[in-house]
C-alpha cells in the first residue's frame, strides 16, 4: 500500500484521510506506518461530525482547494458512500472492508474494487 500511495503522490493526487477514528489513533497509525508525509489533510471523528455527515469532506475539500467535482472518496462502508454522495464528491468503494459489496453499490459507488492495486490502477 506504501508503493501505490506513493506512486499516487508522484502522479500529482492529493491523498487525504477522513476517518471515524479519534486524531490520537489516526496519528498513532500514520507514525507507526510511516506515511504521515502522504497526506496533505485528514479529519477525525473528534473533529467534524461524523460520516455519514458531509462536513470531514468539505473541510478536506477547503483545505486542499479542490472542487467536490474532481475529487475521489475511497471507502470500504456505506457510511464512506453516503458522505461521499452527500459531500457532492464520487465514490468508489473497496470490498475488503467492513460491508460487502451489494450495499456498497446500492449507496451510488462508482466500482467496488478487490485490491488496492486495482484502486490505483483505477485512479490512473
Amino acid at each position: 500500500m506504501p508503493q501505490g500511495l506513493t506512486q499516487l503522490t508522484q502522479q500529482g493526487y492529493l491523498l487525504a484521510i477522513a476517518t471515524g477514528k479519534a486524531r490520537r489513533g489516526l496519528n498513532r497509525v500514520l507514525d507507526d506506518t510511516g506515511m504521515s508525509h502522504l497526506f496533505v489533510s485528514s479529519r477525525c471523528a473528534d473533529e467534524a461530525f461524523s460520516k455519514p455527515h458531509p462536513k470531514m469532506l468539505e473541510d478536506i475539500l477547503d483545505d486542499t482547494g479542490v472542487d467536490a467535482g474532481r475529487a475521489l472518496m475511497v471507502g470500504d462502508t456505506v457510511y464512506d458512500m453516503e458522505m461521499a454522495c452527500n459531500a457532492k464528491v464520487a465514490g468508489l468503494a473497496v470490498s475488503y472492508g467492513v460491508h460487502a459489496r451489494e450495499r456498497l453499490l446500492d449507496c451510488g459507488a462508482l466500482a467496488c474494487l478487490n485490491s488496492f492495486p486495482e484502486v490505483c490502477a483505477w485512479v490512473k
